[in-house]
């Protein structure tokens, strides 16, 4: 509709179109009111039942709520209306009727439980509190794209449909690719490094990673958003200086430009964005500040992976973002490289949010024999990974990165109780649709 105005934008005394979704019907008798709604807000149209055609209010009152309407009319100031003003229709035409019956209300008074709003998405975004997460997302990446161009970093994008996987293991979705058995990828952790062995040197990259794990927790998905880094010529601790560079970014962007989302979410009192550098603790202090708090029926000891109770105790303990350094050797991939003064301690770090862990990086094993001896020790078989080993024979430089779980970053910022709620349709176990 080329002469539509948004509701927002509707000035008393001028004669406007807009149109919409009707979002609530109120017949008070002699006058009544339709609320519509667009993306930009929400208008009060009102009809004076004696003083107008009748073919008119019947249209505009017998309306189902959540069809898709356009009204043309004036605009009259009325401090009593939601918006401080309302329309008088000289006509209005319904676009597309909706059914009566609706699968959950969009109004938002009558709550609907998770599993019923992703079936009906659609309809679910309609609310402003939904909606506000999306539009929180959007400034997310949009401002973690912007922090990644301030450090020099190129944006690529790599395949999903790969020959082997990333890390090995039963983590994979096979496919069946021309007759012959492939994967969805589950990182592109080995083609990013191959990256840095190019002219490139510094990339990113945000898309989708494919995980078959059998988790049914409010915090993993099977299809999630990675947002990845990776740079030539840096080490572990430079990669946490552009982490947590990314990650600040990304709440700066989201105080400035969404002002109104995160009043609708009621967080604009409490939002905070990331101040000063974050602490950074040594595996060792984790599982000693752990161990301290007492919150874990047997005490961790050295090579335990950290519990999901000892993440929560831990950032408990510390209360803001924080790093785990200096992880042991054995329980990182084969591509981290170890301390050159230590065989037992890797150069692997994990970025942590207070309630779970967002991101997971390091400096990786740029030297040939290492990385294949690696490969060995993990008990796979280089000769699958040759595209990316033979690689590592032709100058690759030293390097060090990291991924970020895009869906646990806005998780952790909005503080949602369900990673699903920061993704339009999720993948896990039992959804496969919509």
């Amino acid at each position: 509709m080329d002469d539509r105005t948004y509701t927002a934008d509707a000035e008393p005394g001028e004669t406007v179109t807009v149109a919409g979704w009707v979002h609530e019907i109120r017949d008070l008798g002699g006058i009544a009111f339709l609320i519509l709604r667009d993306q930009s807000g929400k208008i009060q149209v009102k009809f004076e039942k004696d003083e107008m055609d009748d073919d008119l209010v019947e249209t505009g009152l017998g309306v189902h709520r959540e069809s898709v309407v356009a009204v043309t009319g004036d605009v009259e100031e009325e401090p009593r209306a939601p918006t401080g003003v309302e329309i008088t229709p000289d006509s209005l035409d319904v676009v597309a009727e909706a059914d009566p019956e609706l699968p959950l209300d969009p109004s938002g008074k009558v709550d609907a439980d998770l599993s019923t709003r992703l079936d009906n998405r659609t309809l679910d975004l309609r609310k402003d509190e939904v909606k506000a997460i999306f539009e929180i997302r959007a400034e997310v990446l949009r401002s973690v794209r912007e922090a990644f161009r301030e450090l020099d970093a190129t944006e690529i994008n790599t395949p999903k449909i790969v020959a082997t996987g990333t890390e090995g293991g039963t983590e994979l979705f096979p496919i069946t690719y021309f007759g012959r058995e492939a994967f969805m990828n589950q990182s592109p952790q080995l083609f990013k490094q191959l990256m840095v062995g190019s002219g490139l040197e510094r990339v990113f990259e945000i898309g989708p990673i494919f995980r078959a794990e059998e988790h049914n927790t409010p915090r993993h998905l099977n299809e999630a958003t990675s947002i990845d880094f990776e740079s030539a010529f840096y080490d572990h601790t430079e990669a946490m200086d552009a982490c947590e560079t990314v990650v600040t970014a990304a709440y700066e962007g989201v105080a400035e430009n969404c002002e109104a989302e995160l009043e609708t979410l009621d967080l604009a009192d409490e939002f905070e964005v990331p101040d000063g550098e974050f602490p950074r603790l040594t595996y060792e202090e984790a599982i000693e500040r752990i161990n301290a708090t007492g919150d874990l029926d047997e005490q961790l000891v050295w090579g335990d992976d950290l519990p999901t109770e000892g993440e929560h105790a831990l950032g408990q303990d510390v209360g803001e973002h924080y790093f785990i350094t200096d992880w042991p050797s054995e329980i990182k991939p084969f591509y981290i490289k170890d301390h050159d003064d230590d065989e037992q301690l890797s150069t692997g770090f994990d970025m942590m949010h207070p309630t779970m862990e967002l991101v997971s990086g390091g400096q990786r094993e740029h030297r040939y024999d290492h990385l294949v001896e690696g490969f060995e020790q993990q008990g796979l078989d280089p000769e699958q990974f040759d595209y990316y080993t033979k690689m590592f024979k032709y100058g690759m430089p030293p390097h060090a990165g990291w991924g970020l779980g895009g869906e646990r970053l806005v998780m952790t910022m909005l503080g949602l109780g369900n990673i699903r709620e920061a993704v339009l349709f999720p993948r896990d176990r039992q959804r496969l649709s919509p």
